[in-house]
């Protein structure tokens, strides 16, 4: 069984693939390809008002490219004292047109100056969408509580991994080795319900 991770961030696909079933409930074996394996597949445009809407995008376009069951996710930050942001738009929060880690993480040190480390908690939510070739699209959700931290720590993950401190570790994401991010990050908690659907197809 084939199952494309509609995706082109090898970050996020490695992380995902520590997580997947490696088989079936019949005990078939399931290959994970992504859009790495598609050279000439280009991301789709991320129109979704919510990360729900847009994890269905991506899982509908991995299908209708590939002709494979497509999962995809989308992930957002919400910080309280930004009213939310950047939220949907955290992966292009700094700039509309692309995704730019670096720059997410300046902005958002810079938004976020003038509060003390009590009004910097945030949160992260992962929705995950599995595309059917019967046009059903199932969806999973975890999160994550925490806070942003006033400097960079550790050196691990990506995006804003070295600023959001999960609050019931004491460490940041990226002072995590990738097996202690995998028990409880919020990517890990959407996806390890979704394993469940993909082990029963």
């Amino acid at each position: 069984m084939k199952i494309l991770l509609s995706t082109h961030n090898k970050h996020k696909a490695a992380e995902l693939l520590k997580i997947l079933p490696k088989k079936n409930n019949k005990g078939e074996e399931i290959i994970y390809l992504s859009f790495k394996d598609f050279p000439s597949i280009l991301e789709p445009e991320e129109t979704g008002l919510t990360l729900k809407e847009n994890a269905a995008l991506k899982a509908a376009y991995g299908l209708k490219q590939t002709g494979l069951i497509s999962l995809a996710d989308d992930t957002g930050l919400t910080v309280d004292a930004l009213n939310g942001a950047p939220g949907v738009h955290s992966a292009r929060y700094a700039h509309s047109d692309r995704a730019d880690y670096p720059a997410n993480n300046e902005k958002l040190l810079r938004e976020l100056s003038p509060f003390k480390d009590s009004q910097r908690s945030a949160s992260f939510t992962t929705v995950a969408a599995l595309a059917l070739p019967n046009g059903e699209i199932i969806f999973k959700e975890g999160k994550v509580e925490g806070l942003i931290t006033q400097e960079y720590k550790g050196e691990n993950g990506f995006g804003y991994d070295p600023l959001f401190l999960v609050t019931e570790v004491g460490k940041t994401m990226a002072e995590m080795t990738a097996e202690e991010k995998n028990k409880i990050s919020h990517r890990f908690r959407a996806f390890k319900q979704m394993a469940e659907i993909i082990k029963a197809l």
